[in-house]
């Protein structure tokens, strides 16, 4: 069976497109499943920019991957493609290192479908480095200012209340406040994909979202899920409306509404509120929603 996995991630590795020059991705992430929900995460800090296309990897119904230190970028797709053909997290794990021809410098995480966990740190990935494995995820980072980062984001996420992503922000805090990355931080991104794949991947993608280039990405990263989140309402209202439910359409915009009370931000909000409102009938109520 060894064999044979070695061989598969072997040709695997073959088929794909040449990488680029493997960057140093110094970094902290986790990767998680939801018991609960069966829903697949990953969330990344790193002092390195646009670390999102690279380090998280993420497939509804199949698997998280985060892969750092001097990240090989086809461990993601690759390490999806052995999930999905029922391999566990260990055993792929163990078919991509084999694989590899410099495991010594990767740093790779991944949680499968059923919760298993699988996690190597090279012994040639920077210090400090190191994980910490739990019930459905792992917490990895390397290059860190302190050796008790991981441990910080294990229990942050352990602790923290809320869905996958708010746990997972939670995590990524967590490592920021034990010091992080000893040279400083940059960009940041998180994923999370349902437990179930409906064949529509564009739904299956419940929140995925980038910092590129901020000097706080993590505090960054909580606006956007926020943001999202109430987005997330307004795509309610929008589908209450084709149903030709007004009440419950003007209710979701109201509640994305008073998620972001600020004018600039939530202006986009505030004028299908309007336009709801119109539709509907309620001319002068609508007129409230005018900002002259």
């Amino acid at each position: 069976m060894r064999k044979h996995l070695r061989a598969a991630a072997v040709l695997l590795l073959a088929a794909a497109a040449p990488a680029a020059a493997q960057r140093p991705v110094h970094t902290f992430s986790i990767v998680a499943r939801d018991s609960a929900t069966g829903e697949l995460g990953v969330a990344v800090q790193s002092h390195w920019f646009s670390v999102g296309p690279i380090v998280p990897w993420a497939e509804a119904g199949v698997g998280a991957i985060a892969t750092q230190s001097f990240v090989e970028p086809s461990y993601g797709p690759l390490g999806l493609q052995l999930l999905r053909a029922g391999r566990t997290a260990e055993e792929t794990l163990r078919g991509l290192v084999a694989a590899d021809p410099h495991p010594e410098v990767r740093q790779v995480a991944i949680v499968d479908a059923r919760g298993g966990v699988a996690v190597h740190t090279g012994a040639q990935a920077i210090a400090e480095a190191g994980q910490v494995k739990g019930n459905g995820f792992s917490a990895q980072s390397n290059m860190m200012l302190r050796p008790t980062v991981p441990a910080a984001m294990a229990r942050a996420y352990q602790e923290s209340k809320g869905d996958l992503a708010e746990r997972l922000l939670a995590a990524l805090e967590a490592a920021q406040a034990e010091g992080g990355d000893i040279r400083g931080r940059q960009s940041a991104a998180i994923i999370v994909v349902s437990g179930k794949p409906t064949g529509r991947p564009w739904q299956d993608r419940l929140i995925d979202l980038r910092v590129e280039d901020h000097p706080q990405p993590v505090a960054e990263l909580r606006r956007l899920v926020h943001l999202a989140r109430a987005y997330q309402h307004m795509n309610a209202g929008d589908e209450a409306t084709t149903r030709g439910d007004i009440a419950g359409a003007l209710h979701e915009y109201a509640t994305a509404e008073a998620m972001v009370p600020d004018a600039q931000t939530n202006g986009e909000m505030v004028f299908w509120h309007a336009v709801m409102l119109v539709n509907a009938g309620r001319v002068e109520e609508s007129l409230a929603y005018h900002d002259g």
